[in-house]
């Protein structure tokens, strides 16, 4: 759930561009991002099941000034990566049948996903996505083993290497792959699988090891596809890149070679709407319950359906702006607020004289959630004084 869901089309662009430009030069970067993000899913679940609080409790601890922010930026990003989740899901469902124009696609991809969430519970959820995953591994992955990769260069990517010009396109794939917001969603689908107290560990442990190998798998794939087939060409930013390399394998492997990759296109953002429709209303949800003090069930309550609602209709509007290059900045730059905060805060409460021995960061992980922390300040600096270029 955690894995597919933060692996949106966004992802994707940045590293067939980066593969376009660099080759397999920039893998190393791939994997370092993998590392990353899986060292902050662990560090959330094992919040969750050694603390017997949810991540939201653990930040009133810090004081209202954390739930307040977390409130705000929740409303704020919900809005933005509404309009973003449902115009990349609409893009590749208009390549594939062009009589509905991409905002009433996006339209539909939201209906669908607000359904979803709001009559399925999480045990349906996760069977869909199960079946969405599937189809995203064997597309992209598949896609790559057919433009043949060149094993000798792939394996030479492993080796840190900054070409003149790319240290733009590393911070983006390590502060890439694998999601944001989402990562501090993955300590309550851990509770939904019924998963409670510290002899959950180990599972908890492996389950988000494979998610986010997994993840790495799948952006690896992504970065073969655009060295070997886009090397050299310019590509346009935004989600629409994403199109370019369909005409690319079709123009060189045939038409029927277009169709597969659209799909798995499409599984790749629908995931993330639905992912983000369920994980972050229950954080939401929890965020309404911790500042009333109550402790009253989440999901499916009045605060988590309201913040469905959030995300599916009035991101509708920014859909009629047809501007979905510009969505995908300004998301950029929300989600880029969110992780030096879930880094940090983490680092203080996984530290804590209070909380139980097994759930207390040991020296690998503090080291890397302090270099996650020290990236991740970098890059909500990056994008934020890029917006006022």
């Amino acid at each position: 759930m955690a894995a597919a869901t933060g692996v949106g089309a966004g992802d994707l662009v940045a590293t067939m561009v980066a593969g376009s430009k660099y080759g397999y030069t920039l893998l190393w970067a791939v994997i370092v991002g993998t590392v990353f993000k899986l060292a902050l899913g662990e560090a959330v679940g094992r919040w969750h099941l050694t603390s017997g609080e949810t991540i939201l409790s653990g930040w009133r601890t810090l004081g209202r000034w954390a739930l307040w922010y977390f409130g705000v930026y929740a409303v704020v990003w919900g809005f933005i990566y509404g309009a973003t989740a449902m115009s990349a899901s609409g893009l590749p469902l208009n390549a594939l049948f062009p009589g509905l124009s991409v905002r009433y696609w996006a339209m539909l991809c939201g209906l669908a996903g607000f359904l979803l969430v709001w009559f399925g519970r999480y045990a349906v959820l996760e069977k869909v996505m199960t079946a969405f995953v599937g189809i995203m591994f064997v597309t992209v992955v598949g896609t790559a083993v057919l433009v043949t990769p060149h094993l000798g260069d792939l394996f030479a990517g492993v080796a840190p290497r900054l070409p003149d010009g790319s240290m733009v396109y590393v911070l983006g794939l390590i502060g890439g792959v694998g999601g944001t917001i989402t990562l501090a969603a993955y300590g309550y689908w851990t509770l939904a699988k019924g998963w409670r107290g510290p002899r959950w560990l180990p599972m908890m442990r492996t389950d988000n090891a494979t998610g986010y190998v997994m993840t790495g798998i799948f952006v690896v794939a992504m970065l073969v596809v655009g060295a070997e087939l886009l090397q050299g060409h310019e590509i346009v930013s935004g989600d629409k890149g994403l199109l370019t390399l369909g005409d690319t394998l079709a123009a060189d492997y045939g038409h029927w070679a277009r169709i597969p990759f659209l799909i798995g296109f499409f599984a790749v953002s629908f995931t993330s709407v639905i992912g983000v429709w369920h994980g972050v209303s229950l954080l939401f949800a929890d965020w309404w319950r911790t500042l009333r003090g109550t402790t009253a069930p989440i999901e499916g309550s009045n605060a988590y359906r309201a913040y469905v609602l959030w995300l599916t209709f009035p991101p509708m509007v920014l859909l009629f702006l047809d501007e979905p290059f510009g969505l995908t900045v300004a998301y950029g730059a929300l989600g880029a607020l969110f992780m030096p905060f879930l880094a940090g805060t983490l680092l203080v409460l996984l530290n804590s004289r209070g909380l139980d021995s097994a759930g207390r960061s040991g020296r690998l992980s503090n080291t890397l959630l302090v270099a996650c922390l020290a990236l991740f300040v970098y890059l909500a600096y990056d994008q934020v004084t890029g917006l006022f270029e």
